[in-house]
């Protein structure tokens, strides 16, 4: 889970609702996905299962959290998620586009598959999950999707080619859908983080920079001109707002979360 409780008025307003949330792996952050559930009943519709995860959010958060197993990138297998969302939990409020994964390469080096991985998840996923869930909400005339894009959505970087063109899809698709469903009451923003200090960067580094594990962190820290990664609840506190009714003027837009980046 990304969202968490901020502390002011929009937790309010996010109170009670639906949330479904795709991953990939099980959150980033253990202790503020159960922080972020508290008072929500919510679904996670996750690639990979981890039970684990799953059990100490209940337990810790006293919430209906309903992990369904399903692969993002087929239509049927998200179709069929949603179908056990609606007899589970029952109507969609907010669908958070989480799965993503990466893959380092140029143009040259990007084989064939890779693209096909990344553009199965990172675009299908998006893609499929928000049919599913836009499809719901015109039903009840309203409802917020947050798609998690990256500043790839909006700058090149250095051997990030497959990732990069998934994420400015990312971007387009969240301006096309909420052009195409704003006069049904749906939202859809984005938010594009640098880079952020997860356990998933810790293990990219180690699988693609072996020996450079220390060093590699360090250089992937000071890219960001503020000198070190976005924390987890920096990025999850704005995706709260973003779906919260505080937002609701809000749709169509991209939100850095990049430690200056874009700006210097």
């Amino acid at each position: 889970m990304i969202c968490s409780p901020l502390h002011h008025a929009s937790w309010k307003e996010i109170r009670w609702q639906r949330l479904v949330v795709s991953t990939v792996r099980s959150p980033s952050s253990p202790a503020r996905a159960q922080e972020s559930v508290s008072p929500l009943r919510a679904v996670s519709l996750q690639k990979v299962h981890n039970c684990a995860s799953s059990t100490s959010m209940k337990r810790a958060s006293g919430a209906t959290v309903e992990t369904v197993v399903c692969d993002v990138s087929r239509r049927d297998s998200v179709s069929a998620a949603f179908q056990h969302v609606d007899k589970t939990i029952g109507s969609v409020d907010i669908l958070v586009n989480n799965a993503g994964i990466a893959h380092v390469g140029n143009v040259i080096d990007t084989e064939e598959e890779d693209l096909d991985r990344l553009y199965g998840v990172n675009i299908k996923g998006v893609a499929f999950c928000s049919r599913e869930a836009v499809s719901r909400m015109i039903e009840r005339s309203g409802g917020v999707l947050l798609n998690l894009a990256s500043i790839a959505s909006h700058i090149g970087l250095e051997d990030r080619f497959a990732y990069s063109m998934t994420k400015g899809a990312v971007f387009t698709m969240t301006r096309s859908v909420a052009t195409d469903y704003m006069k049904h009451g749906i939202r859809c923003n984005c938010v594009a983080p640098a880079r952020v200090h997860t356990p998933f960067v810790d293990g990219f580094i180690r699988a693609n920079y072996p020996g450079q594990e220390e060093e590699k962190f360090k250089e992937l820290s000071e890219y960001q001109p503020m000198g070190r990664m976005a924390r987890p609840e920096e990025v999850a506190d704005l995706a709260l707002f973003l779906c919260s009714d505080e937002s609701a003027f809000i749709t169509g837009h991209s939100f850095p979360v990049d430690g200056g980046v874009m700006v210097i």
